[in-house]
């Protein structure tokens, strides 16, 4: 009897649990993986780094492939009589979900690969980032999509100009509050994503998943785009809406503009809340 119980003590914590579950997980100094400290909100010393500007021009580069590449797939299907001559919707969501897989792979290590406003926005609400390098992203990732979108017009103008140029706008059949929920919706969908995939807790103890984090980023935006371009082209990211209608130019472009800024911001806002305070429990506080 006195072995049946040794074995039964014995079998009963052998296989105890190892990672807390829910907010417990929080708790203790026993953690297996360790926070990044919540950045501050003004960093003057990023101002006489070399890279914190390095990280600026990744951010406009990456930007300004993203438009280029993605601006041209629109045109090519938009030129066509018949969408079955063309890659469709589905080759143009591909267009956008595999640019920013390819981009963020390459400039993650650089400033993070966010290119996108929304993004940095999300990010600097839950203070991955300070004040200075957000507002100096979003600057540079402006930039970088008006100039994509200006380097497309360049090579055909004509097209561009009789196309829609790749600016978002609300289409015949939906309202406004409709348009504005499809990018509070699918914003918050990317932005989670990101939060999810760049996660401390999960890169410690999931070592893929570091080297994963572009694919599930790339796939999110793919996936919002065949949802949502039938609505309003997909916007979901402030600076390519900005370059598109800045160069395209025309008042149809800009009559809706503002949702693609709103919703956007919104949709990240509530992913950045969500993420940080339910699914991980973690405080918003700066470093002090």
């Amino acid at each position: 009897m006195e072995g049946k119980e040794e074995d039964v003590r014995l079998g009963a914590n052998k296989y105890s649990e190892r990672q807390p579950i829910g907010t417990a997980a929080q708790g203790g100094d026993d953690k297996d993986y360790k926070e990044p400290p919540p950045a501050p909100l003004f960093e003057p010393g990023e101002l006489k780094s070399w890279s914190f500007y390095r990280a600026g021009i990744a951010e406009f580069v990456a930007t300004f492939l993203f438009l280029y590449i993605t601006i041209l797939t629109v045109m090519g299907v938009s030129k066509s009589n018949t969408k079955c001559a063309t890659v469709g919707i589905q080759g143009i969501a591909w267009s956008f979900g595999g640019m920013i897989f390819a981009l963020v792979y390459c400039t993650a290590g650089i400033s993070g690969g966010h290119i996108n406003p929304a993004v940095t926005f999300g990010l600097f609400l839950a203070r991955k980032l300070s004040l200075t390098r957000a507002i100096f992203y979003i600057i540079m990732q402006c930039l970088g999509a008006i100039c994509g979108a200006g380097v497309v017009k360049g090579f055909q103008q004509g097209l561009y100009m009789g196309n829609g140029g790749g600016a978002n706008t609300v289409a015949s059949g939906y309202t406004k509050g409709s348009g504005l929920g499809a990018e509070i919706i699918g914003t918050f969908v990317l932005v989670y994503t990101v939060f999810s995939a760049t996660d401390a807790k999960r890169n410690a103890r999931d070592s893929h998943v570091p080297i994963l984090a572009p694919l599930p980023i790339g796939f999110a935006v793919f996936l919002v785009h065949l949802a949502t371009i039938p609505i309003t082209g997909t916007g979901i990211n402030p600076a390519r809406s900005l370059g598109a209608a800045i160069i395209y130019n025309r008042d149809h472009a800009w009559s809706d503009h503002w949702i693609f800024w709103v919703g956007p911001f919104i949709g990240a806002a509530l992913a950045a809340i969500y993420h940080q305070v339910i699914i991980r429990a973690i405080p918003f506080k700066s470093r002090s």
